[in-house]
């Protein structure tokens, strides 16, 4: 790939950044939306048409089933795409799909089945945008400040993950979870737009590729798979990332139903409790760049793994009433290590990889990472009728906690900075 850059431009101030905040807000928007849908997309399976927990572990696992079907093949078509109109689609469709369910729900025909449809559409749209979000934000953000950027938008995630979940139960309690899911599809539309008016600074053109303009989409696959596969450090965060994201899906596929069923929770209750998860990505993604400098980007990973692991136990830990504080305080940590970790190694990863293979090597390990997430639903939904909502939960998390202790015997566990240099030059 050839990459056109402006030099009067690779030194503007993130403030001044026409592009990035063009991104920042409509992501901003966008994100407060999903956030609100993670809540009310459950309560409406749940509180209007009785879903139990194996209906909420096929949802969880439908939304995340496409980065198992598509996620390679997508990572190698964005390489060769422009990432913009890539993002685009995906919101215009996501929007539509999201739009479907209220409108069945006042026509009186809403179903399961079209929950979890819907689900899976929406992961679709996942997979292709968040895989050309990856090669798009180098275009509009200098390289140095890659980790800044990723501090502001994982910051407004997060702020939108403790805004969203409470929004929805508010809503959900108020109007109806099917109303605000009417919202949130506006919300898409919102990102769409504000990523229309972006011209960036650093445009990447699919035109002489590494990998050959004439070679075949399973050639530039597996080259994705080899690179990752043959690198010293990067099979590490990819099998602790899947081992991690099983955990985390399965007691997440399980949360709303045991604050309702089993902690006797409001729809507002559960929202307050979600959205004290979202506070914690907050305040995680504040004070990555401080731990970052403090004790350097290896180090504080490692920390922040290791911590992430045990308060998630705390989640399947709550009890009725005001015991519910101990599953959102367990939610509040973790989203704090675990967002923190995330700003601190997203950076250095687009700091790694060279541009013309980001696509496809980011895929990769988003298709591990993401890939275990709708077999964990599956899990969870039918180890929640065998064993129990609480059990499970509690099983779910210490799989997490295992999994992020595995840095422990990585070979970045001494490391003080995560490895500079270039994908490719620091194989092992």
């Amino acid at each position: 790939m050839t990459t056109s850059t402006a030099p009067s431009e690779t030194a503007v101030p993130l403030a001044r950044n026409r592009a990035f905040g063009l991104l920042w807000l409509g992501e901003g928007v966008s994100v407060v939306g999903n956030a609100t849908t993670s809540a009310l997309l459950p309560l409406l399976a749940v509180t209007q048409l009785d879903a139990g927990a194996a209906w909420m572990g096929l949802i969880t696992a439908a939304a995340w089933l496409p980065w198992l079907l598509i996620g390679l093949p997508v990572g190698a078509w964005v390489d060769r795409l422009p990432a913009r109109p890539v993002m685009i689609v995906a919101n215009l469709v996501a929007a539509v799909s999201l739009a479907s369910v209220p409108l069945a729900f006042a026509l009186g025909v809403l179903t399961l089945v079209q929950i979890t449809v819907v689900a899976m559409v929406g992961g679709v749209c996942t997979v292709f945008f968040r895989t050309a979000y990856q090669v798009f934000l180098p275009e509009v953000v200098p390289a140095g400040q890659l980790e800044a950027a990723n501090a502001r938008l994982f910051g407004t995630e997060s702020a939108a993950n403790v805004a969203g979940p409470g929004l929805g139960g508010l809503l959900a309690q108020w109007l109806t979870a099917a109303l605000g899911l009417a919202l949130d599809a506006l919300t898409f539309l919102w990102s769409a737009v504000c990523l229309w008016r972006i011209r960036p600074a650093r445009a990447t053109v699919p035109d002489d590729d590494p990998a050959g303009p004439g070679d075949r989409l399973a050639a530039r696959i597996r080259e994705g798979v080899e690179l990752v596969r043959r690198d010293r450090y990067l099979p590490w965060f990819v099998g602790m990332g899947g081992a991690s994201n099983f955990g985390l899906t399965g007691y997440g596929a399980l949360l709303v139903l045991f604050l309702v069923r089993d902690l006797g929770l409001t729809e507002a209750g559960v929202g307050a409790v979600l959205a004290l998860a979202g506070a914690g990505g907050v305040v995680g993604a504040v004070v990555a760049p401080f731990l970052s400098a403090r004790l350097g980007s290896g180090r504080a990973s490692t920390v922040l793994l290791v911590l992430s692991g045990p308060t998630a136990l705390l989640v399947g830990a709550g009890l009725p009433g005001w015991g519910a504080a101990i599953s959102g305080a367990g939610g509040f940590l973790v989203g704090l290590c675990v967002v923190s970790g995330n700003v601190i190694r997203n950076a250095w990863r687009l700091r790694y990889v060279p541009a013309g293979l980001r696509g496809r090597v980011m895929t990769v390990m988003q298709v591990v990472n993401f890939g275990t997430m709708p077999v964990a639903g599956v899990a969870a939904g039918w180890l929640g009728g065998v064993l129990g909502v609480r059990e499970t939960i509690l099983l779910m998390a210490a799989v997490h906690c295992l999994a992020t202790w595995s840095i422990l015997v990585s070979p970045l566990a001494r490391l003080r900075e995560l490895p500079p240099g270039r994908l490719g030059r620091l194989g092992g």
